[in-house]
């Protein structure tokens, strides 16, 4: 389980450190939230982040709303340094360190809300949604990506066969994977006050590798990030020599020669104030 305070520690000092790597695997998960983002609401001034991490979902929308004032919200202070420092960052977008569930922007209302992967971690996500429907302008529109179940998640499920077992947590507890159930999200979204709530089941290659060696990338990637990264940590001896050649193994047979990729499965949601 992965609460939201865990992103103000070490959980969000790196992913702060791997941005790189963390955007190149939901890249394609960008391009579709931005394509739903302008279907429901061509036109907006102002647009808020939800989680906004290093800040790639944030450039990507000032670019497709250049007139539109755009603010990412991120709880973890290492990955808003972070999205700081690119040297590319427009005028009309600031980086706020905040938490979304408690979030008021004063007379900052967006009018669109975005999250890419973003949301699945509030404590409680009923109150963190109604106080978003809240802070956002009459109306808004709401579009946020989410994982569907684990196992359509390669990256997460064959990973998860190497590793001990781990005792089972509740299906929608804060973490990856709390949002995989459709009906569950609806309910939050309509009792947070959102309406006309509709998925978009969304498939896509999960990059864990690429480069001069994918195979090598990918499973240095699997050491900071993803569902052996806490497990090989800890480990040591011919415990993790054992657990990382299977990872090279694993790696190896999902590699196409420029690349190491997993199925992966998402829902793309879209509701409105």
């Amino acid at each position: 389980m992965t609460r939201a305070s865990d992103w103000q520690g070490k959980v969000g000092d790196n992913w702060a450190r791997e941005h790189a790597r963390t955007d190149r695997s939901l890249e394609a998960v960008n391009a579709a939230l931005l394509e739903r983002a302008e279907r429901v609401s061509p036109e907006a001034a102002a647009i808020l982040d939800i989680g906004c991490g290093a800040g790639a979902t944030s450039l990507a929308l000032s670019a497709r709303y250049p007139q539109a004032r755009v603010r990412g919200v991120d709880l973890s202070s290492s990955l808003i340094e972070a999205a700081q420092r690119r040297n590319d960052v427009p005028t009309g977008l600031t980086f706020q360190q905040a938490d979304a569930s408690l979030w008021r922007g004063g007379a900052f209302r967006p009018e669109l809300l975005v999250s890419r992967h973003g949301v699945m971690f509030f404590d409680d996500p009923v109150a963190a949604f109604a106080n978003l429907h809240a802070a956002a302008a009459d109306g808004a529109k709401l579009v946020f990506s989410c994982f569907r179940d684990r196992a359509l998640n390669g990256w997460m499920s064959e990973i998860g066969t190497l590793l001990p077992p781990s005792p089972p947590m509740p299906a929608t507890a804060p973490g990856p994977f709390a949002f995989a159930d459709m009906a569950h999200v609806s309910c939050i979204l309509r009792a947070s006050g959102w309406r006309d709530a509709r998925a978009e089941p969304f498939d896509f290659d999960y990059v864990a590798g690429e480069g001069a060696d994918p195979v090598t990338d990918a499973v240095d990637f699997f050491t900071r990030i993803g569902p052996a990264a806490s497990v090989i940590a800890a480990m040591e001896g011919p415990y993790r020599t054992a657990l990382l050649d299977k990872l090279r193994a694993l790696a190896e047979r999902h590699c196409n020669g420029a690349q190491v990729t997993f199925k992966a499965a998402a829902w793309i949601w879209s509701a409105r104030g």
